[in-house]
This record gives structure tokens, C-alpha cells and sequence, in this order.
């Protein structure tokens, strides 16, 4: 193992009890009740629906978007019996994109199974996709707040725009950081953005503190993407639940490509520039190509100056939550910024 790799495993081995556990812990009879409502609402008489709903669902993942909504509401008190009905809002338009991206993406695997596209068939996904997105907008206007329906309506429409931006910048040599930083905010963070913003706006509580649960989420969505796409080159498959360098392989424009081809330019280095312009740009991709991708990586630091990045926006998450009152989910709520970036899965 090199020195990068074991001082990052280093890192994460001093995390024993995980923030999502303690958070987790904390709501666990609300988050039953979320997962009860989630099983309910995503019953139809049409039996493909259930099923391959529940395909994916209970493949597990990490709940982070509605223990987030979860949390918020309860840092400021509001009513939590309305927070599970919007916090299973929150995990049903989750789920409704990770099926459309599977689809775009053409993965192989999601959660450690097959995708499920592969095993219903893309048409089934984006169709059961668009019936999770349409059980969401029944929960909100069950809420009955207009404010709560524009905050999560409006996030579904970002994160729409963020795929096809995505899609623009793939294979793009000439894509920039703030590019991709645009992208992330509106594929991932503008989920996690929402999924914060609501807690407070359940609670009552004034302008001030909506914003400062929207930043918390902004930060820690924008932190947790940028690591998310370093694990894509250094997890193991195990762990991770899905096949590594699926990014590479689609020619994605991530922060470790960037951070490279960077380097690359800063050194006139000719030889890596026209590597990543044939993996990349052109996606002529040879046996052993992601192994020299991850060559380099290893060679200019490149997954420490990854996670430095996603530390950045982490610190500006944690300094939007000093805002928040004094309650017992503040301390974890702040782990969880870390967490988030020293992940193995």
C-alpha cells in the first residue's frame, strides 16, 4: 500500500462508531416510521412497481437525505410526525434519480446487486422512476406548505439540469473545476440542500435559520460528491457497491481527472495530457488504462489533494451549523461533515 493510501486508511480506522450510527440511534423510531411510510407509498395494483421499488430500496444505502430532514426538524423542534411523511419525500426522489442515472449511465451495479435496469429492463426503471417522483409530490402536497413544495420541487428540477450538465461536460478535457463544482451542486447537492432546508420550515422557524440548515446541506452535499468521485478510483468494489472507475470509463470529468490534468499542464507533461485526451476525451480505453490512471493519481498526491477539496467545502458546512440551537444531534450532525469525506462506501 502506498504512503497515500495507508495514511487515508489511517484516517478513516480512527472512526469507530460512525455519526450516521449516533444520528441514526437518536431517530431510530422516526426513522422506522419513515421506512413503514416508505414501504406503504411505494405499494401500487400494479405489481412491477412494488417490486422492483423494493429491489432497490431494500438493497439498503445510507439514508443520509431523510435522517437529514429528520435532524433539522428536530434541532429546531418541529413537528416530527410531518417530517416523516416529507423526509419519505426526500428518500423517493433520491431513489427516482439513482433509477434514471443507472439507465443513463448504463451501470452494471447499484448497492452491491445487479442494477436494476439490468434486471427489470431500462424501461421498467425510468418508468418506476418517474412513479417514485410522482409518490413524492403526493407527500408534499399532503404537507399542504407552499414553501416546503417550492423547496423540494424546485431541487427536483435542479438536480434534472445537473444530469444533462453532466452529460455536456463528459469527455471534455477543457471542463473546469468551477464546471464541475456547478454540476455536483445541482446532481447531488441540491438534494441535500433541500432535504435540510425543510426541517427548519416544518419547525417555523425564521429566514435566518432556513438558510443556514440550506448552506449545512450545500456544503455537505458538494464535500460528499467530491469524495464520492475519489472512491471511484480507490475504493474497493466490495465496499463500495458498485464497480470502480465506472467514472473513468464513462470519460466523467471528476475532481481527481481535473486535479491531474491540472498537473499535467502546470509540468508540460505531454505524455499524461495525451493520455487523458484518449481515455477521456476520445474514450479509447485499453486493458490497464485505469490501472495508469490510478498511477498517476498515487504519483501527484492526487487523492489527498481530492480530499482536500472535499475538506473545503466540509468546513464551510460545519461553520453553517453553528448557527443551529444547542441540541444533542449538533455534535453529530457536524461528524457527519467528515464522515462523509473519510468514507469507505
Amino acid at each position: 500500500m502506498s504512503n497515500t493510501n495507508a495514511s487515508l486508511a489511517h484516517e478513516r480506522s480512527k472512526k469507530m462508531t460512525s455519526p450516521l450510527e449516533t444520528i441514526n440511534d437518536y431517530l431510530k423510531d422516526d426513522m422506522l416510521a419513515v421506512n413503514e411510510m416508505i414501504l406503504s407509498r411505494m405499494q401500487s395494483s400494479v405489481d412491477l412497481i412494488p417490486r422492483l421499488a423494493a429491489y432497490l430500496i431494500a438493497a439498503g444505502g445510507k439514508r443520509i437525505r431523510p435522517l437529514l430532514t429528520l435532524s433539522t426538524t428536530a434541532l429546531y423542534d418541529g413537528d416530527m410526525i410531518r417530517a416523516h411523511k416529507l423526509s419519505s419525500a426526500v428518500e423517493f426522489i433520491h431513489t427516482a434519480t439513482l433509477l434514471h442515472d443507472d439507465v443513463v449511465d448504463e451501470s452494471d451495479t447499484r448497492r452491491g446487486k445487479d442494477a436494476a435496469n439490468l434486471v427489470f429492463g431500462n424501461q421498467a426503471s425510468v418508468l418506476v422512476g418517474d412513479f417514485l417522483f410522482s409518490r413524492a409530490f403526493q407527500l408534499m402536497t399532503e404537507d399542504g406548505n407552499l414553501d416546503i413544495l417550492r423547496i423540494l420541487s424546485s431541487a427536483s428540477a435542479i438536480i434534472a439540469e445537473g444530469e444533462v450538465m453532466q452529460l455536456t461536460t463528459a469527455g471534455n478535457i477543457d471542463t473546469t473545476m468551477n464546471d464541475y463544482i456547478e454540476v455536483i451542486k445541482a446532481k447531488t447537492a441540491a438534494l441535500f440542500t433541500a432535504a435540510c432546508e425543510v426541517g427548519p420550515v416544518i419547525a417555523g422557524a425564521d429566514i435566518t435559520a432556513a438558510k443556514a440548515m440550506a448552506d449545512y446541506g450545500l456544503y455537505l452535499g458538494i464535500a460528499f460528491q467530491i469524495a464520492d468521485d475519489a472512491l471511484d478510483y480507490m475504493a474497493e468494489r466490495e465496499k463500495l457497491g458498485k464497480t470502480v472507475g465506472d467514472d473513468f470509463r464513462e470519460g466523467k470529468m471528476t475532481a481527481p481527472i481535473l486535479l491531474a490534468l491540472q498537473k499535467a499542464k502546470n509540468e508540460n507533461n505531454e505524455e499524461e495530457l495525451k493520455f487523458w485526451k484518449r481515455v477521456i476525451s476520445d474514450l479509447d480505453q485499453k486493458d490497464g488504462d485505469l490501472q495508469t490512471a490510478q498511477n498517476i493519481f498515487e504519483k501527484h498526491d492526487i487523492y489527498s489533494e481530492t480530499l482536500k477539496l472535499a475538506h473545503s467545502y466540509g468546513d464551510k458546512a460545519i461553520a453553517a451549523l453553528e448557527h443551529a440551537p444547542e441540541h444533542p444531534l449538533k455534535a453529530s450532525l457536524k461528524e457527519l461533515v467528515n464522515y462523509s469525506i473519510t468514507r469507505e462506501t
